[in-house]
């Protein structure tokens, strides 16, 4: 039984003549005969009789008419999920992301792709940078939204936005009223920062600039994610470096301040693996150029 046999039989159920079908079906008229002849062999039924001169459906025909149309209309939606799935219009993206991408960029990049390609699922999940590229390395996502710096050759990756750190202060802060403040006007505070498990990258630099500024930072209270760290800031348990965006925040509570110190910008990075086909990441990668 073959689609092109069951589209014949459904036309010339429809019309219960032979000629105008052929025309529908640009065949001859013998070549339609033959198809219809050779699917009622396949089905062992008679389909059509001839009652009074008129073309008529058998009983078995009747019955078979509503099948032949769901398969040819499941055959047709088989082939268009595959055609689409082709086209990354369908299909899973396994998107990971580092904390701070959740207030610009992330929004930004799914919001438009989510216009593009409504029907591609999303399966979202944070991740260090750390982690994600160990998961893209490993085939077990398709692409990371992470910072500089990482140490992974065999990934490619693209700039999606550059980032400064900026101060969290207290509302009551001595330093709240002010525009800017140094990293050195910190010197004496309590710090509030990441875990260095969660995000050692982040940790490391951070203290690395506070020590070019001449101090080390004394570290009271860590945070493993960024509205943790804010809302300690906000019980007045300390200071923190945050890179912006930044959660928004009551500013009766916490103010963020820009860092006068010349520090250069924190990148943030799509990354993924060249050898992922996955078409819904080609898509997803072109609608970043």
């Amino acid at each position: 039984m073959e689609l092109r046999q069951l589209r014949s039989f459904v036309v010339v159920a429809e019309e219960l003549n032979v000629g105008r079908a052929a025309t529908r079906l640009h065949l001859t008229q013998p070549s339609l005969s033959r198809q219809i002849a050779a699917l009622e062999r396949d089905l062992g039924v008679e389909l059509f009789a001839r009652v009074k001169k008129r073309f008529v459906l058998t009983a078995a025909g009747a019955a078979f008419l509503d099948d032949a149309r769901d398969l040819l209309d499941r055959a047709a939606d088989a082939r268009n999920t595959a055609q689409r799935t082709q086209r990354g219009e369908v299909g899973t993206l396994r998107l990971r992301f580092v904390q701070s991408a959740t207030f610009e960029a992330l929004p930004r990049l799914l919001g438009a792709f989510r216009t593009a390609y409504p029907d591609v699922v999303l399966d979202l999940e944070t991740m260090t940078t750390l982690q994600q590229t160990d998961a893209l390395r490993d085939g077990r996502i398709d692409v990371g939204l992470l910072r500089f710096p990482y140490d992974e050759p065999r990934l490619r990756s693209q700039v999606v936005s550059e980032d400064r750190l900026v101060a969290a202060l207290p509302a009551k802060h001595q330093l709240a009223k002010r525009r800017r403040v140094a990293l050195k006007d910190l010197a004496e505070d309590d710090f509030i920062l990441y875990t260095r498990a969660t995000g050692p990258s982040v940790h490391d630099v951070i203290v690395g600039y506070c020590q070019a500024a001449g101090f080390t930072p004394r570290i009271t209270q860590q945070g493993a994610d960024v509205q943790t760290i804010v809302s300690l800031v906000a019980a007045g348990l300390g200071v923190s470096l945050l890179i912006a965006p930044t959660p928004p925040i009551d500013p009766a509570a916490v103010v963020y301040r820009e860092l006068s110190d010349d520090l250069p910008p924190w990148r943030l990075s799509v990354a993924w693996a060249p050898g992922n086909e996955s078409p819904v990441l080609r898509q997803f990668l072109q609608l970043l150029s």
